[in-house]
């Protein structure tokens, strides 16, 4: 009998024995597991900017990983558009990225794909990008083993569109570009689409360098053309060579011009441009975060996750301007679009 409760007893505290080893186990590895994730945003641009700073939101909410460490790091090439300035901010990020070790880079559109996520290819840390104009292959991407990405398509048809809504006499079209190499497939996709839409007629399609020839542009316009489509506005050169800040080139449009303006983005609109059915970089970083989330969570290879573009365009109107410019809009249109009531530079 008391053997038996011996043996009992001896099962009972072998039992106790593997619990309290598997409880101190899981306490152990509790720390590591609770560890941050490191991920790292590379953007090709600056912050404070809507377009930027919404790709980064949207790449949160798609990740939905509430432990993560975050670290921001900024190109600024719609600032320092040189060669020279696109080199030296690489070098720094690669220095960031051995020496910190993200668990990811998130990076966003081109120029962080030309000079940052190239330099990486097939190594050991994976890349997201999102934004990007250009093909995957231009960079190199393509077949890699660490990077996948959100395509940027402009809405150029849905656009044209919209402002013919607003005002339906609009048929001669101008179209503006910087001289930045990123719109090169971004014309290429926009003269496709201009043979699908044959009531347009296209009287100009401008690279502007300088931001005095912009202005003399736009004055030319006036007389030969119904409406701008302005796409590149960044790479104006002032009298010093300096960018001309984009938003002030926007409020001498918005200020100069009795044309009906539209583009492709939303922050172009609350700085006076007309309409857009924009690209949002809220969902581009939606995306992203969801491919992230892919990887980090779920163990799916960035190779196994295709490339691939959001669909969603949001039609926004700027009010103040359709008002500046004399043109009264359906509430038909305003109703199905988002409208911004003022100027920026007014708030």
């Amino acid at each position: 009998m008391l053997l038996s409760l011996s043996a009992r007893h001896t099962g009972v505290l072998t039992t106790l024995i593997v619990v309290l080893a598997l409880l101190s186990n899981l306490s152990y590895s509790e720390p590591v597991k609770s560890t941050p994730l490191k991920i790292l945003y590379i953007m090709s641009y600056h912050s404070p900017w809507r377009w930027t700073d919404d790709q980064l939101q949207g790449f949160k909410d798609g990740l939905a990983i509430k432990n993560v460490e975050y670290k921001v790091f900024q190109m600024d090439t719609k600032n320092n558009s040189t060669l020279a300035s696109k080199k030296e901010k690489a070098k720094e990020a690669k220095a960031l990225i051995e020496k910190w070790q993200p668990d990811l880079v998130y990076t966003t559109d081109d120029d962080a794909q030309q000079y940052i996520t190239q330099e990486h290819i097939n190594s050991a840390t994976p890349f997201v990008f999102s934004g990007v104009n250009k093909k995957p292959a231009f960079y190199g991407l393509e077949g890699s083993t660490n990077v996948t990405g959100v395509l940027e398509h402009e809405h150029f048809t849905e656009s044209v569109n919209l402002v013919r809504a607003i005002k339906p006499e609009v048929k001669k079209l101008a179209v503006v570009f910087d001289d930045a190499a990123m719109w090169a497939p971004v014309q290429k996709r926009i003269k496709e689409e201009l043979s699908h839409l044959p009531e347009i007629e296209l009287v100009a399609w401008d690279v502007i360098t300088s931001y005095t020839d912009y202005k003399k542009k736009i004055n030319q316009y006036q007389s030969t053309a119904d409406a701008l489509a302005l796409v590149g506005i960044f790479n104006f050169k002032d009298s010093t060579g300096s960018n001309v800040p984009y938003h002030q080139v926007l409020r001498w449009t918005t200020e100069n011009s009795a044309l009906p303006d539209f583009s492709f983005w939303a922050d172009r609109v609350h700085f006076g441009t007309l309409a857009a059915v924009s690209v949002s970089g809220y969902e581009q970083g939606l995306a992203a975060g969801q491919m992230a989330k892919s990887i980090l969570v779920d163990g799916i290879k960035p190779s196994d996750i295709p490339f691939k573009a959001t669909a969603k365009g949001l039609p926004i109107i700027n009010l103040a301007r359709a008002n500046m410019l004399g043109i009264k809009i359906r509430s038909s249109i305003l109703l199905s679009s988002q409208v911004i009531q003022d100027f920026e530079w007014n708030k």
